[in-house]
């Protein structure tokens, strides 16, 4: 895909834009499948638009759970000479975010060639996320203290000064105990995992850490890759039952999967688009009934080249291809 990445980065940027303009006419209106099927409704369209052959390895509903983009469904036009793509997308990470109008929702997609993510299903791992500053440092099988004076010593600042942010769940409440009785400031999120990961390596946060969802990590891991962070993860099941599935997926709850075990090699491409702005991308924000302003991130792996990106849409021309209705359709 190296000869062509160039040309298709700038095409995925459009895809999450479109999607966070769809969702973001759902703000707060309390309906999280409403604001789902909008954003996936149009990144199918826009997918359905560049020249790849395109595979969904990691999608957010299965087969019979339409409108979300489901594991395998083909995307791209598929033209003869287009490269082999494997796709991971999340329309909307963080819809409960965008229903109820809170910050930090993003649309997302990362893209590689075929093996280079990881087709994880939808189980949860054990996640800690750092910026490059950290990278290497860290140990996911140490324990949070440990972990935090490693990171202060390496930082050259006190644990005091540290930002943990961690999944406001019920979940973490003795995560959140252990790094308040070392000392470390927390900043708690409702939803974001993929925005949460990736915001260790884009501003003050520190580390990321807790569980959340595998496929949100893979997205992460491949944002971490084109900003030379790390991302360290581990399986993890809430019963026997869970155990059994990720065993017969073929995953081993006592490994560490390393970022470049999640995305690997270097043809990586990652976009995200701001839907309500949050811990590094301003929100769609509208302009009067003209204009729509919306800010995205593409990244590539093989250069560490990351664009931020603010688009200044004119809705008195701009249109979204719906695959759903088979028309162009005003945002």
């Amino acid at each position: 895909m190296s000869d062509l990445q160039r040309g298709i980065a700038m095409e995925f940027v459009r895809v999450t834009e479109a999607a966070a303009l769809r969702a973001s006419r759902w703000l707060g209106n309390g309906n999280k499948e409403q604001v789902d099927q909008a954003a996936s409704d149009a990144m199918r369209g826009m997918l359905d638009l560049i020249s790849i052959k395109g595979t969904v390895i990691i999608g957010e509903g299965e087969k019979d759970r339409a409108p979300m983009l489901h594991i395998g469904e083909k995307v791209g036009n598929w033209n003869e000479d287009g490269p082999g793509v494997d796709i991971a997308v999340d329309p909307v990470d963080g819809t409960r975010l965008v229903a109820n109008g809170l910050p930090n929702a993003l649309s997302v997609v990362a893209a590689g060639e075929h093996g280079s993510l990881l087709p994880v299903p939808s189980f949860y791992m054990h996640k800690l996320a750092c910026g490059p500053a950290l990278k290497g440092k860290l140990d996911i099988n140490a324990g949070v203290r440990e972990n935090l004076k490693v990171a202060a010593a390496v930082l050259n600042k006190d644990v005091k000064d540290l930002t943990i942010l961690i999944l406001d769940r019920e979940r973490h409440l003795s995560l959140i105990e252990e790094v308040r009785r070392a000392g470390a400031r927390i900043k708690l999120i409702s939803d974001g995992d993929v925005a949460g990961a990736i915001a260790t390596a884009i501003n003050s946060i520190d580390i990321y850490m807790g569980i959340g969802g595998a496929p949100e990590g893979v997205l992460a891991a491949a944002a971490l890759r084109c900003l030379d962070g790390e991302i360290q993860t581990k399986f993890y099941a809430t019963d026997d039952s869970e155990k059994e599935k990720i065993a017969a997926a073929g995953y081993q709850l006592d490994k560490v999967y390393y970022t470049e075990d999640l995305a690997k090699g270097e043809e990586i491409i990652f976009s995200a688009t701001g839907i309500t702005g949050g811990e590094f991308l301003e929100g769609v924000s509208f302009r009067g009934n003209q204009t729509a302003v919306t800010h995205s991130i593409v990244m590539r792996a093989k250069y560490r080249t990351v664009r931020y990106i603010k688009a200044i849409h004119n809705l008195k021309y701009k249109t979204i291809p719906s695959r759903a209705r088979n028309t162009e359709e005003k945002v």
